[in-house]
């Protein structure tokens, strides 16, 4: 599913099994995003925020992408200072590994209820 906006284009979700990645489905995939964009007349492509040192972020440097630092503006109620609620942040890394071994009736049952805090 790809936005259109004037000249620009944002791919803003995309899907495939397992098996298509060992043919570089998504590479196929966002080929042809590019180039039915182009034969739209777009001229931007906006592949959305990636944080340095993830897979998304190696996917768009893989293509040619050139990073452009994006800015957040937050306003601090009670705290002093922002928090760093990252998935590369090393003091999650612990609870990450242990997640992904939950079966998954545990994790969907005690997701929503982890996930309220975290923001």
């Amino acid at each position: 599913m790809s936005f259109y906006f004037k000249d620009e284009v944002l791919p803003y979700y995309g899907g495939g099994v397992d098996a298509a990645r060992d043919l570089k489905g998504n590479d196929f995939m966002y080929w042809e995003v590019m180039r039915r964009a182009v034969e739209k007349g777009c001229k931007v492509f906006d592949y959305g925020r990636s944080k340095i040192g993830t897979g998304s972020y190696r996917f768009k440097k893989h293509w040619g992408f050139e990073p452009e630092p994006l800015f957040y503006e937050i306003d601090l109620v009670a705290a002093k200072q922002i928090p760093e609620i990252n998935p590369l942040n090393p003091k999650y890394q612990l609870f990450i590994a242990a997640w992904k071994k939950l079966p998954l009736p545990v994790s969907q049952w005690l997701g929503p209820w982890l996930a309220k805090d975290l923001g």
